[in-house]
């Protein structure tokens, strides 16, 4: 296998279109295809709090040349279909999205705007590429399409919910599981993963749904409905309470940015193999940890002092246990997650002292990995820059 785009394409850079391109994952993306030497198209709204931040720097990271950007809502498919439009795109990244359930419960029509009506315009404008090969298309699901779980027994012990079957608690939860929307958020975005993933079946189209565990690291501006384990950092750098919901002994399989990037790279180099495929994306039985019971030792170890938060009753539809089954990623391009849970909370704590005002030396962030890290050609970059 190729370890460059660049060299399968004649030493020609690629063009990559990132839809939600200032967001959390799509700045990393962006980043990293721009360290690449890539030209990178973001579309972006610039609704989400954080997401000036992120154009902003990486702006400062591109070459003259190298990066677009173009305003926009997914939800205009004239808009989308102008930035797909282009004879030298090669990939598309859609990450645009609504992406709390607790909004998807108060507006439900936008949820299903934004994340079903938006993912289809997506398509649609791939399908009418006039490229001589439609781009391949990158779209993030969720495991949320499992819903409840409600068929996988669980066993709860001193600090954490573990799955009755001693199989699929070695192994995680594989793509074959039933699929099972809850929330209108779930319905939102497991349909568009389905909508993705027949437009490959029916159209041809060249598609790649990751359904994604609990992705943290730099660039997150974490919410508590949305990359949850930045939100917990951020409040207690900022000595703001924090609310658990359940008892803390929900289980998670963490995955850090730099792997996520590295399987976005990973899976378009083998797209004669992943076209068409669906893949559980998260950390994995070896990146597991409960919500608090587990995190918060390793939070108090980072922040140097007791920790304590408010219990409140449990959310619908929250599972008591996920973790991801990765291994037909593992068989099909690959990959499997390098960076360890402390070694990534490490580095989001770097990030979010930044956010609270604190760490900061000559625009350097202590103890932060290079986030977008280059799997196709590794070198060694510096910390992104306070903007």
């Amino acid at each position: 296998m190729s370890t460059s785009f660049t060299d399968d394409h004649g030493g020609q850079r690629l063009h990559v279109i990132v839809t939600g391109g200032a967001g959390f994952i799509g700045s990393n993306v962006s980043a990293a295809f721009l360290r690449d030497g890539q030209r990178v198209t973001i579309f972006d709204s610039l609704v989400r709090p954080g997401s000036e931040r992120n154009l902003e720097w990486l702006q400062s990271l591109a070459t003259p040349g190298s990066l677009r950007f173009v305003r926009g809502d997914i939800r205009d498919a004239d808009a989308v279909r102008a930035v797909v439009a282009d004879r030298d795109v090669e990939i598309v990244f859609h990450f645009a999205a609504q992406t709390a359930v607790t909004y998807s419960l108060a507006q439900p029509r936008e949820d299903l705007q934004v994340n079903l009506c938006g993912t289809h315009n997506v398509l649609e404008a791939v399908r009418a590429s006039k490229a001589p090969i439609p781009p391949m298309l990158f779209f993030t699901s969720t495991n949320k399409v499992y819903g409840a779980l409600e068929r996988r027994l669980t066993v709860e012990s001193a600090t954490r919910f573990r799955f009755s079957n001693a199989d699929v608690d070695a192994r995680g939860i594989d793509e074959s599981e039933p699929l099972d929307f809850h929330s209108p958020y779930g319905c939102s975005k497991g349909a568009a993963d389905q909508y993705v993933h027949d437009y490959a079946r029916l159209y041809g189209l060249r598609t790649v749904v990751f359904r994604m565990s609990c992705i943290y690291g730099p660039r997150q501006f974490g919410n508590e409905d949305q990359g949850w384990v930045a939100h917990f950092m951020r409040a207690i750098v900022e000595n703001q309470p924090l609310t658990i919901y359940g008892n803390g002994k929900q289980v998670r399989d963490l995955l850090y940015i730099d792997d996520l990037v590295r399987a976005f790279k990973l899976a378009a180099l083998r797209i004669e193999k992943t076209a068409g495929s669906v893949y559980n994306i998260g950390g994995g039985p070896t990146n597991t940890v409960s919500i608090w019971q587990e995190l918060r030792p390793r939070l108090e170890c980072l922040a140097g002092r007791p920790l304590h938060a408010r219990l409140s009753d449990w959310r619908p539809g929250d599972q008591p246990i996920y973790v991801s089954d990765t291994s037909r990623a593992q068989r099909d391009f690959g990959w499997v997650p390098r960076i360890g849970i402390d070694e990534g909370l490490e580095s989001l704590w770097a990030w979010a002292g930044v956010l609270a005002g604190r760490a900061r030396t000559n625009g350097h962030i202590p103890g932060l990995r290079g986030s977008g890290t280059d799997v196709l050609q590794p070198r060694v970059t510096q910390a992104d820059p306070v903007t």
